[in-house]
C-alpha cells in the first residue's frame, strides 16, 4: 500500500455537534490539498488545532512538509463584524511589511467555494511555540524582554498610513467617528440577531455621534492588527518572537483602540510596562482618555458576540457590567474638541 493509498490519520478536536468551529471530515481535507497542490500530494495526517476560537484549523502533514489549513465559517454564520475575515487577512498581508519575515506565507487560497462552501487558506508553518507554552516557564520578572519585542511590532505595525477609517477590506470612512458609530450599530445589530439585549451598544453608538468632534481629532488611519497577543504570537524558548499570525481583524483607526493596546495598558505596575520601553509612552490628555471608553465598548461588544458564539453564556453578564461602567463616564458630559 502506498501514501497515496492509505487512509489519513485524522485527528479532530472533542467538539459538540452545533459548536461554532465547524469540523472538516478527512476526506474533504485530503481535496482541498489535492485542489492545492497537486492531485498526487501525498496526506499522512491531519491534525485539529484548538488555540483559536473563530477559524477551524487544520496542521496537515504532507510529502512536501507540514502545512497550515485554516477554514472560515460558512457565510450564513458569520456575522456583520466577522464578515469575510479570512479574505481582509488575505487582503492586508502587504500592509504588514515591516514585520513581514514574522507572518506565516500563504501558500494557497480559495475563496471559490467550489470545493466546500467556506473560504480556506494553507499557510507555511511558523516557527517556535505559541506563547502559553512558552512564557509561564519563566518568572514574571524576566518577562521584560518579550513585552519590549511586542513593543516594537506593534509599533511598526502601527506606523503603517492607510486609506480610509474601518476594516481593511472595506468598507472605509473619511471620518473616525464615522467608522466607530458604524461598528457600534453593526455589533448591536449582531447581539440583537442572537437574541440578546443590544441597548447599551447603542446608547455608546449615540455617545459617539456626540463626540464626533472629540473622535475626529483623530486624522490619520493606521494599521492595526486587531488581535495581537499572547495567543498570537509564537516564541523560540528564549524568549524570541519568532512569528505572529491571525490578523483577520485588522483594519484602519486609532492605533490606541488596538487590542494589543488594551491589554498591555490592563495591568500597569505589572512586567506589560517594559511594553511601553519601545512602543511609547500612551496619551495621557482627558481627549485620549475618553476616547478609550469608545475602544474599551469596542472591545467588550466583539466579546460577548464571541462568548454567546463560544457557549459561554455564563459569562455574558460581565460583558453588561463591563459595559455599565462604560456608559456611566460617557453619561458625565462630552469633552469639547480642540
Amino acid at each position: 500500500m502506498t501514501w497515496q493509498d492509505a487512509p489519513v490519520d485524522f485527528r479532530p478536536k472533542d467538539r459538540a455537534p452545533d459548536s461554532s468551529q465547524q469540523q472538516l471530515t478527512a476526506r474533504q481535507v485530503e481535496e482541498l490539498c489535492h485542489r492545492a497542490f497537486g492531485a498526487g500530494t501525498q496526506v499522512r495526517s491531519a491534525t485539529e488545532l484548538g488555540l483559536g476560537s473563530y477559524n477551524t484549523t487544520y496542521r496537515v502533514e504532507l510529502d512536501m512538509g507540514p502545512v497550515i489549513l485554516r477554514v472560515a465559517p460558512e457565510p450564513a454564520r458569520q456575522t456583520r463584524i466577522e464578515r469575510e475575515f479570512m479574505r481582509n487577512e488575505y487582503l492586508v498581508a502587504p500592509y504588514f511589511a515591516p514585520i513581514a519575515p514574522l507572518l506565516p506565507r500563504t501558500l494557497a487560497a480559495d475563496f471559490t467555494h467550489q470545493a466546500i462552501g467556506r473560504d480556506h487558506v494553507f499557510q507555511a508553518v511558523l516557527d517556535g511555540l505559541p506563547v502559553p507554552e512558552v512564557l509561564p516557564t519563566y518568572e514574571r520578572a524576566e518577562h521584560g524582554p518579550y513585552f519590549r519585542q511586542l513593543g516594537t511590532i506593534t509599533r511598526a505595525i502601527h506606523d503603517v498610513r492607510g486609506p480610509g477609517f474601518g476594516v481593511v477590506a472595506g468598507p472605509h470612512f473619511a471620518r473616525w467617528s464615522e467608522a466607530l458609530v458604524a461598528y457600534f450599530a453593526d455589533n448591536a445589530a449582531d447581539v440583537e440577531d442572537a437574541g440578546l439585549d443590544a441597548s447599551d451598544l447603542r446608547e455608546v453608538g449615540k455617545h459617539a455621534s456626540q463626540d464626533a468632534g472629540l473622535l475626529d481629532e483623530i486624522t490619520e488611519p493606521r494599521l492595526l492588527h486587531g488581535d495581537l497577543w499572547h495567543a498570537n504570537v509564537m516564541l523560540a524558548p528564549d524568549l524570541t518572537i519568532t512569528g505572529v499570525y491571525d490578523h483577520d481583524r485588522s483594519w484602519w483607526g486609532d492605533p490606541a483602540a488596538d487590542w494589543t493596546i488594551r491589554l498591555a495598558s490592563a495591568k500597569p505596575g505589572t512586567e506589560r510596562d517594559a511594553f511601553w520601553d519601545t512602543y511609547g509612552s500612551p496619551d495621557p490628555s482627558p481627549e485620549s482618555r475618553r476616547r478609550a471608553l469608545y475602544y474599551r465598548a469596542r472591545h467588550v461588544g466583539a466579546v460577548r458576540l464571541e462568548r454567546h458564539r463560544l457557549g459561554k453564556d455564563g459569562r455574558l453578564a460581565e460583558s453588561y457590567t463591563e459595559l455599565a461602567e462604560v456608559l456611566d463616564q460617557l453619561r458625565r458630559g462630552h469633552l469639547p474638541a480642540r
